[in-house]
């Protein structure tokens, strides 16, 4: 634990979680950055062991049409990466002490500079980085640099990759993102038998907890994963609430607001309460 801050590190969390690990995906921005900050912290208040904080971006190829329109919401609010990370900074300055995982494509990476990206955001307060469409191959320059900062590093696994399992879980840090199956984000009904198979596979060969990710949306799901992963990644079903809330996440009216943050505690506690 960084013992200025009382922040857990995203190896402590993950390490500590006395239920299955619960990592919620917000979209920096979306519907406001004020909302933003306030959904974080109840999603902290809610159980939250790792954030992980979505950065905007033109041409999202993993995202489902839900997550893109809630970029497109950010984007047109003003959204960037570097007010994303201005944000972090405010989060925790408001009491935010779970894990903060920066989720940006690359091209605004690149566009920032690796070196510049990384430095900004372990100076921000935040505890990691995934960076989804950079191939492992091409990721030892900004791995080095978010070593020396303190930052992990998180690996995705998916089905497309799964000849290079033991490989990209050498290389796990935090925890090891496995997607459920092809295709982009979304909420799904069921999983697909092969995914349990895939799933399995992933956590024998890691040594750090995998968390699952890419459709889940309900208890039932979260229930029957028990006993094959360790956690699961939760994003577009909390920003379907936030789609749905998203007047009443920037009314003036207080009581309207905490109506609306209280209604993504309630889904959550729907999702990992024992």
């Amino acid at each position: 634990m960084n013992k200025a801050t009382n922040v857990l590190t995203v190896e402590e969390a993950a390490a500590q979680a006395s239920y299955p690990l619960f990592v919620p995906f917000i979209m920096a921005g979306d519907p406001h950055e004020e909302a933003t900050i306030s959904i974080a912290l109840s999603l902290q208040e809610a159980g939250a062991h790792i954030l992980e904080l979505g950065i905007p971006y033109s041409d999202p190829l993993a995202d489902g049409p839900l997550l893109q329109r809630s970029a497109q919401r950010a984007l047109k609010g003003g959204m960037s990466l570097k007010g994303a990370l201005r944000m972090i900074r405010t989060m925790r300055e408001r009491g935010l002490t779970i894990p903060v995982v920066v989720f940006s494509y690359v091209n605004p990476v690149l566009r920032m500079g690796e070196e510049t990206f990384v430095k900004e955001a372990a100076s921000a307060g935040a505890n990691g980085v995934l960076i989804p469409d950079l191939p492992m191959e091409e990721s030892s320059f900004i791995s080095e640099v978010a070593r020396e900062k303190g930052l992990s590093v998180i690996s995705l696994v998916a089905p497309t990759s799964a000849h290079r399992i033991e490989k990209i879980a050498s290389q796990a840090q935090g925890f090891l993102y496995c997607v459920s199956s092809l295709g982009v984000t979304g909420t799904r009904d069921a999983f697909p038998d092969e995914a349990y198979a895939f799933i399995r596979k992933v956590k024998e060969a890691s040594t750090v907890p995998v968390a699952v990710g890419f459709g889940i949306s309900n208890r039932r799901q979260v229930e029957l994963l028990d006993g094959v992963s360790d956690g699961i990644v939760v994003g577009s079903a909390i920003m379907k609430i936030v789609e749905e809330q998203q007047e009443a996440l920037v009314s003036a009216e207080k009581t309207e607001r905490e109506q609306a943050l209280n209604e993504i505690k309630t889904f959550v506690s729907t999702l990992i309460s024992s």
